[in-house]
């Protein structure tokens, strides 16, 4: 059986949770095995009909008055419970910040051997896993040998594929025996901000901004012309850096992965950390002063000049085409 853990908060499911779904699929495959999916706490609704288009066949859903909020040792110990009683030969996760931490502890509890950020694997008596270091730099192969391997899949790096043919899930539902020190780290409380901007993971246009914009005021170039494509903006680390822009909006390693049908990336440098959040758009467009910048290499379109000029000017004539 190969397993796949679908990381969810207060019902609403991460979609990098499919693109690990669809790799164990293919090691289901491989290995002519069930596919088994876990969620903790709160499930979406018609979570099971999405999971079965994916061809999963069974559902542990692991309730408790305690999972109501993230507690990443506790999150853990319901996957433990699930490998101890279904003996999986893999458990997947999405490379998430969350997705990944949860694994390292299901390791740290059962020590298991864990591969993370893998783009790809190929089942045997030890899986082959080919993974991304350095920042995306660098493409490894390694062996994962375990009785569990334990992977988590780099986000934004594989596309979510239903599978040809729809399962119908059956649901196990089952407490978890939580021991207090499982509870010593958890979500206690939430200062949400009130926004009716689109979140940048799921836009499907982001308009991004570094070094180049020049100051906080520039982005309100950027920030008018997603408004005019329906899209989000968001910055480079330098950016942040500079206090330009929050935390929340930068993209790259340390920050947001997107995926996003076209991203105009504007006076952005292109290093590799910005790139690694990149790797998952369709298209890039990059506008820059600098023809050798390195963004130029990936971008599939470019304009060499000064975005400050070329963003009004796009934005001016999207208005005139729509009249």
């Amino acid at each position: 059986m190969i397993l796949a853990y679908i990381d969810q908060d207060r019902g609403k499911i991460n979609e990098a949770s499919f693109e690990a779904l669809t790799l164990a699929r293919r090691l289901a495959e491989q290995t002519n095995a069930p596919l088994h999916a876990v969620v903790i706490g709160k499930a979406e609704a018609g979570l099971t009909a999405r999971l079965g288009a994916f061809g999963v066949s069974a559902l542990h859903h692991a309730q408790h008055e305690q999972l109501n909020e993230y507690a990443p040792a506790a999150y853990a110990q319901c996957l433990v419970e699930i490998l101890d009683a279904q003996k999986p030969d893999a458990a997947l996760a999405a490379g998430t910040e969350r997705g990944n931490e949860i694994m390292a502890h299901v390791a740290a509890k059962t020590n298991l051997p864990m591969a993370a950020n893998c783009i790809a694997a190929q089942a045997g008596a030890a899986y082959t896993v080919t993974r991304l270091r350095f920042a995306g730099s660098l493409y490894e192969e390694a062996k994962l040998d375990g009785a569990t391997k334990l992977l988590t899949v780099a986000p934004a790096t594989l596309s979510a594929r239903a599978a040809a043919t729809a399962q119908t899930v059956t649901v196990n539902t089952f407490t978890p025996q939580l021991a207090q020190a499982d509870l010593r780290a958890r979500v206690g409380a939430r200062v949400e901000t009130a926004s009716d901007k689109i979140a940048l993971g799921e836009a499907r246009v982001v308009v991004g901004g570094g070094r180049g914009v020049g100051s906080a005021e520039g982005f309100k170039e950027l920030e008018e012309l997603a408004a005019l494509l329906g899209g989000a903006v968001g910055c480079s680390r330098v950016a942040t850096g500079m206090g330009w822009r929050p935390h929340a909006d930068q993209i790259g390693q340390t920050g947001n992965r997107i995926q996003p049908e076209l991203y105009i990336a504007c006076g952005i440098s292109g290093a590799i950390q910005h790139l690694v959040g990149a790797k998952g758009a369709k298209h890039i467009l990059a506008i820059n002063t600098d023809p050798e910048a390195s963004i130029m290499y990936k971008a599939d379109y470019a304009v060499i000049g000064d975005l400050l000029q070329i963003v009004p000017a796009i934005s001016a004539e999207i208005r005139k085409r729509r009249g």
